[in-house]
């Protein structure tokens, strides 16, 4: 391998990798991370604050260790994350499936935008709980509700991304694709999809971490299992170790979600193109 081709082979892999990951950045993040640990630990060790309300950070590892190994109300903790994820996964994939060509229509038609942005902008703002209770009298106390709460907070960002990516892609393409004779599909795997792409992405990512901050909300009705059902029931006990054992967890979970959604969307980036018809189709 040449050196040009290394070079070209160390950017590539950089591509992928997160910008706080990278050496400079990671350094800077790594420094408010010790400071933060450090004025934990300076704060606990002193007694300024009640340890019954912030434990030190060895008695939250050792909480760690305990739930990791021995488990929380029957659970280890790896099924509590397995069980939080895998619910924000299924609510968020579903959502996408149906709030993406939501957004394109909604984008690309002035009517289906005006018959259907009042009910979304109507339930957007409401807030998780007050949404949470008429669903549990809807669908019950199961995993129906919980995913039906999940969903509906991660659709309003997705539509309203797709919405803005596809209105602001360059009305020329499009008149260049119907100049051609591009049928409505081929315009919208050639045009619309590509050109809104990286937007939609963005908007992708923000509507994910939206759902993650409802997790906690979604859990706290008739579970067994998860990390936010976790932390809500260590709180009622005043077991702020495991509490605050949970938030990091829930925070690092949240961080490897985002870091996922940065390289699904590096990689959607690098192998999507707008393509255009070449010749008129007749």
């Amino acid at each position: 391998m040449t050196n040009n081709d290394q070079i070209k082979s160390n950017r590539n892999i950089k591509r992928f990798i997160p910008p706080f990951m990278r050496k400079r950045t990671f350094a800077y993040s790594m420094l408010t991370v010790n400071i933060l640990f450090i004025t934990w630990v300076v704060v606990t060790e002193t007694g300024l604050a009640d340890e019954l309300f912030l434990p030190g950070p060895l008695k939250v590892w050792q909480s760690f260790i305990e739930v990791s190994t021995e488990g929380y109300q029957g659970n280890t903790l790896f099924i509590h994350v397995f069980t939080s994820v895998n619910r924000i996964l299924a609510a968020f994939i579903l959502a996408c499936i149906i709030g993406i060509p939501m957004g394109v229509l909604m984008g690309a038609s002035k009517i289906a935008r005006a018959l259907l942005n009042p009910l979304i902008e109507f339930y957007r703002p409401l807030p998780p709980l007050g949404l949470y209770t008429l669903l549990v009298m809807w669908l019950g106390i199961g995993e129906e509700s919980k995913l039906a709460l999940l969903f509906l907070a991660a659709l309003p960002g997705l539509i309203i991304a797709t919405i803005q990516a596809v209105q602001n892609i360059d009305p020329v393409y499009l008149r260049v694709a119907k100049g051609l004779g591009a049928s409505k599909k081929t315009i919208l795997f050639n045009v619309y999809l590509p050109a809104a792409g990286p937007t939609i992405l963005a908007g992708m990512r923000i509507s994910l971490g939206f759902t993650y901050t409802v997790l906690v909300a979604a859990e706290i009705v008739a579970a067994s299992a998860g990390i936010g059902w976790m932390i809500w029931d260590a709180a009622k006990f005043l077991l702020s170790d495991v509490v605050i054992m949970g938030l990091i967890v829930l925070g690092l979970t949240g961080i490897a979600l985002d870091i996922f959604m940065r390289f699904i969307g590096r990689i959607s980036v690098s192998y999507t193109h707008l393509t255009l018809p070449t010749k008129r189709i007749v």
